[in-house]
């Protein structure tokens, strides 16, 4: 619910901004100034990135929690419910939650689209005119899209739950498959694969066919790298190994657990695109010794904030969602004699272990994305990140 909520929000917000610039009482130079700035542009982009991340993000969240019903799902199979039934009680269900998703999360849009209005105007970005207005299209346009998000991610979801046979599906239940496909080990290999050749073509392109193409590599990146997330999450669980026998256990429930490595897709969505937005700036002023302008720079990170928030968020979903349906495991660990240290060591290596794959995964995609966009910007092959980003501030 919390996904869809903030999903509705950036709807809400973004199209009150649309419609807050559209309306706006301004003289020939304001408007001419508006139109100037990026700010249209990144009201449809935050609707475009509500959409795709509404679908993306909703669908793994949405994966999550079937997974944690399975047992459920099986035993009313197994006293003859149809896999049609199956279906749409899970379709019914997601689309009950949208629904006080989306009314809660409409008005903290109009909250934060006004807040956005204010910052801009008060950076400079746009006339000082201009003031935040509601839009009426953000209640059926919200709606729209967190029920049929919820809807399709819990369908897609539920497709082999419902069709798989109740005795199968109970012992899995028990004894989780360790296996994860051909498809999506082949999908997500397509996926990484064209992200590179894509990279290494635009290469060769101007600045802006490059920066309009870049997008497409971070995602398709993105989405394969979470395809891949048992395979990854293989690369680093030989050094929690290391941590002695709780990141020994750690590391076998984390190469097995299909629901943790869902969470992969918005971390490094997350960290991925905050460090191309952020080091494309530092490498531009470091290469012309010319800072960008301010106005510029807030607009671009007000922007990144919201998708690291809605990123983030879903990553904290799905990890809560995991940690949920292990409720049961972690009880019997303790009833076994696992001290509340150990099953807290147990998490945090869990939760490390995600971690040093999300960040690995994000610094390929930020390399693969930043070289070709700096190369035809710029005429260099090396971003330039200052240390003191790397920094946590000092009291």
């Amino acid at each position: 619910m919390t996904t869809l909520c903030l999903g509705a929000a950036i709807v809400s917000g973004a199209l009150g901004a649309q419609a807050s610039f559209s309306g706006a009482q301004l003289d020939a130079a304001g408007r001419r100034a508006l139109d100037a700035s990026d700010a249209v542009e990144f009201a449809t982009i935050f609707v475009l990135l509500a959409i795709y991340l509404s679908i993306i993000v909703v669908g793994l969240t949405m994966t999550s929690t079937i997974a944690r019903q399975a047992r459920d799902i099986a035993l009313v199979r197994a006293v003859g419910a149809t896999p049609g039934r199956v279906r749409r009680a899970v379709a019914t269900q997601a689309a009950v939650v949208a629904m006080p998703a989306v009314l809660l999360g409409v008005p903290l849009g109009a909250l934060a689209g006004r807040a956005w209005i204010q910052g801009l105007a008060g950076h400079g970005v746009v006339p000082a005119a201009v003031t935040f207005r509601p839009s009426a299209a953000a209640w059926p346009v919200a709606l729209t899209i967190a029920v049929g998000a919820a809807v399709v991610g819990a369908l897609v979801a539920a497709v082999r739950p419902a069709r798989v046979r109740p005795a199968v599906a109970l012992a899995e239940t028990t004894v989780p498959r360790r296996t994860f496909g051909r498809v999506r080990t082949g999908l997500g290999i397509v996926l990484v694969v064209s992200g590179v050749v894509l990279s290494a073509s635009i290469a060769n392109l101007s600045a802006d066919q490059a920066d309009d193409l870049g997008f497409f590599v971070v995602l398709a990146m993105c989405i394969g790298a979470g395809l891949l997330g048992p395979a990854l999450l293989r690369v680093t669980v030989p050094v929690v190994r290391l941590l002695g026998d709780t990141g020994t256990l750690a590391a076998d429930v984390a190469v097995r657990a299909k629901a943790l490595s869902g969470a992969l897709v918005p971390l490094v969505l997350a960290v991925g695109f905050a460090t191309i937005n952020v080091t494309a700036h530092t490498t531009a002023a470091h290469v012309t010794g010319v800072p960008d302008p301010a106005a510029d720079v807030w607009l671009d990170y007000s922007g990144t904030a919201v998708y690291v928030t809605f990123a983030a968020v879903a990553a904290l979903n799905t990890l809560v969602t995991f940690m949920l349906s292990r409720r049961g495991e972690i009880a019997a660990t303790q009833l076994a004699g696992a001290t509340r240290a150990r099953v807290l060591g147990l998490v945090t290596c869990e939760a490390l272990i995600v971690t040093c794959t999300a960040l690995l995964a994000a610094a390929s995609v930020a390399a693969a994305t930043l070289l070709p966009l700096v190369h035809t910007a710029l005429g260099a092959w090396v971003p330039y990140l200052p240390p003191s980003f790397l920094r946590l501030p000092s009291s």
